[in-house]
């Protein structure tokens, strides 16, 4: 077998399985679509076609006009845009400190970062409730977006740390000569060439929100707050579960998300790549 066939054999063998490894991926997806799309009478249909018979939009209608799914939306938006905006100016400036300053408990300060990326939010949920009913913040949108923000810092602050490390000190050094201050030089040479480590935290402190439903469900009680995630839970019941309602706004979550990694996609790979290996 000479090197032409053997390569095509291998890039075959390559195309056909991101093929089927693609198609395993999105059917759970079409499925969803499916189902969506299906008439009251037969969500439980056990047909594997994606738009099925007598297909409507009642689903789609309904939730807009009959369930409160637009407030759910703005709820979760606007706690996930204040996570991600605390999140990338926190660990823009801590990360930069740890990088930059030597002081004293400096190592200390990161292992205990390191350390705190270990447990997740739910084993954190207890103290932190206790510490949300002494502030009474409490079913309240800044009590939420305390809890999420506080759980997504370790990662943004070891990831920004990281990717600042492999920025030369001589540049803010031929700022510094040039006239900038401290801060100046961190804003105006630093901060430009670290857009790469910045797009992965503001993108890891929105998901980290977006549709998380543990704490929310613990934190937030009164219906007006509630985000998608604990709006999409009211649609599921003992009795029945309604779910051409459940499908259409799951596949309206995913939309988010979905636009998001394909904006920022150049700059996932460099930020997760580069903010990884030096630290």
């Amino acid at each position: 077998m000479n090197e032409k066939v053997k390569k095509i054999l291998i890039d075959f063998s390559a195309y056909l399985f991101l093929v089927i490894f693609t198609s395993l991926t999105i059917y759970p997806v079409l499925n969803v679509v499916s189902i969506s799309l299906r008439p009251a009478d037969k969500l439980l249909s056990t047909s594997l076609s994606i738009i099925p018979e007598g297909a409507t939009l009642s689903s789609y209608i309904s939730l807009f006009t009959e369930t409160p799914f637009l407030r759910w939306l703005l709820n979760s938006t606007l706690i996930s845009l204040a996570v991600m905006i605390t999140g990338v100016t926190l660990a823009s400036t801590a990360g930069y400190a740890l990088s930059r300053f030597k002081f004293f408990g400096k190592k200390a300060v990161m292992i205990g970062i390191l350390i705190t990326q270990m447990f997740p939010a739910t084993m954190l949920l207890l103290p932190l409730y206790i510490m949300l009913i002494k502030l009474k913040l409490l079913n309240s949108y800044l009590g939420v977006i305390i809890v999420y923000t506080s759980t997504a810092l370790p990662f943004c602050v070891w990831q920004m740390k990281g990717y600042y490390d492999t920025i030369p000190v001589s540049l803010e050094e031929a700022a510094r000569i040039d006239g900038c201050n401290q801060f100046q030089a961190f804003y105006k040479v630093v901060f430009p060439l670290a857009l790469p480590a910045l797009v992965i935290t503001a993108l890891f402190s929105f998901m980290s929100s977006w549709a998380e439903y543990v704490v929310a469900a613990q934190i937030l009680q009164e219906p007006e707050l509630y985000t998608l995630a604990i709006g999409l839970k009211q649609f599921e019941s003992s009795m029945a579960t309604q779910w051409g309602l459940y499908a259409a706004g799951s596949l309206f979550v995913s939309i988010p998300a979905v636009l998001l990694f394909l904006i920022l996609s150049r700059y996932l790979i460099s930020g997760l790549t580069l903010g990884s290996v030096k630290g």
